[in-house]
């Protein structure tokens, strides 16, 4: 019997092993798996859970079998050479770690230590960043290698969010304080070059990066996630932010300007929180202006219309919708806006749930004195039961090839 089917044989999820056969998965390939990866395999919910607490112990312990089964990995990394990658690092802490040491048995803090790095490593594979090192009451993780996103800063914070999340709440479960400081950094690095025995063998970066991600990670509070200027700019409007002004940062022969995380913003779209309010002028687009306003004349007299705006990513279609709404900027009319997200693709309700949210946050009643029937498609309204139905609708469809107005 492989080590990988006795492994789960002993979580109790032995069903799975062939599964993981047939699908390659090995023990160097488990290490890099996400809670979608799992879910495209067929493992349910609690058993996906189940398996992203117990795969960083199994990877990451240092057993004989472990170090045995890294010794196989040289030949493979070493066709993987150095190159210059743009990388968002994130480091990670367990405040107050060496006075728990005094205070708990070794194995209580043992237990805590692993519960930390659960939550961390739970967080950086959800939303696909590398784990680089484990280091007890640390953790380094890279953002943009091996795997590069065009949103690496904003996985960055979303997971570091997360972090501080389930930190939080194993802390109130456990009866201990516990608390987190994280500092994220982004800039030009070289990655790829190996140290270490074959044991622990990690990719080293060299670069700006890392050394601010460090520094900021030691000046952040508790429960703090701290962000350097090149990672602010990344971000747009994306989260609500404290400018915390320049400090003198070890190392540095110049002062950094530092941000602290908030909270997420109450922004719309994603398109919103990367651009500013004034845009340059949308060019070659007449015609579907003009079709989109004749569409919005036919809604608001009372004609029903959906208008379905698609194309390639990137080709303008939050551009177009934009300007849409600047030229209504005189008028009197609600927005509802519904976004999908690549974080939450095993919440088929997180578009509606996130939309709720927003106006919560925002004070914004988008619906007053209105309540939910039930997935009935209908509400009570003042007391009287009402069909819900728009008037006007326009989808953004990135998987269709033109610009349908039905």
């Amino acid at each position: 019997m492989s080590e990988l089917r006795q492994w789960l044989e002993s979580l109790g999820l032995g069903r799975y092993a062939d599964v993981f056969a047939e699908n390659d998965i090995d023990s160097e390939a488990l290490a890099d798996l996400t809670e979608q990866d799992l879910a495209t395999l067929g493992v349910s919910l609690g058993n996906r859970k189940k398996l992203l607490r117990a795969i960083p112990e199994f990877c990451f312990s240092p057993q004989a079998s472990i170090s045995a089964r890294h010794t196989e990995r040289p030949s493979r990394d070493a066709n993987i050479k150095p190159e210059r990658r743009h990388l968002t690092i994130a480091f990670c802490d367990l405040v107050g770690s060496t006075a728990l040491s005094a205070q708990l048995d070794p194995e209580d803090l043992r237990e805590i230590l692993h519960e930390f790095q659960s939550c961390c490593s739970d967080a950086i594979r959800r939303y696909e960043g590398h784990i680089a090192r484990f280091s007890g009451d640390g953790v380094l993780a890279y953002f943009g290698f091996p795997s590069a996103h065009e949103d690496d800063a904003e996985r960055a914070v979303k997971a570091a969010l997360q972090t501080i999340e389930s930190i939080s709440a194993f802390a109130t479960r456990v009866g201990q304080k516990l608390e987190v400081r994280i500092g994220i950094a982004t800039g030009l690095v070289v990655v790829g070059d190996l140290i270490g025995d074959s044991a622990i063998r990690e990719r080293t970066v060299v670069g700006e990066a890392p050394n601010l991600a460090s520094r900021l990670q030691a000046l952040a509070g508790p429960n703090q996630i701290l962000l350097a200027p090149s990672t602010r700019r990344l971000l747009g409007g994306l989260f609500e932010l404290a400018d915390l002004g320049e400090h003198h940062i070890k190392g540095f022969d110049h002062q950094v300007r530092v941000w602290r995380v908030v909270r997420p913003s109450s922004v719309a779209s994603r398109f919103e929180a990367h651009h500013s309010a004034v845009l340059t002028p949308l060019v070659g687009r007449d015609t579907e202006q003009k079709l989109l306003h004749e569409q919005y004349l036919r809604a608001k007299s009372g004609q029903g219309c959906v208008t379905v705006i698609s194309g390639e990513p990137g080709i303008g279609k939050s551009r177009l919708t934009m300007a849409l709404r600047q030229r209504l900027s005189g008028e009197k009319y609600r927005v509802i806006s519904f976004q999908c997200s690549s974080y939450h693709t095993s919440s088929a309700w997180y578009p509606v749930v996130n939309f709720f949210e927003r106006m919560h946050n925002s004070g914004c009643h988008a619906f007053p004195q209105t309540r939910s029937v039930g997935g009935t498609g209908q509400a009570i309204r003042r007391g009287k039961r009402r069909d819900c139905r728009p008037a006007g609708r326009i989808v953004v469809d990135p998987d269709r090839g033109s610009l349908c107005a039905p």
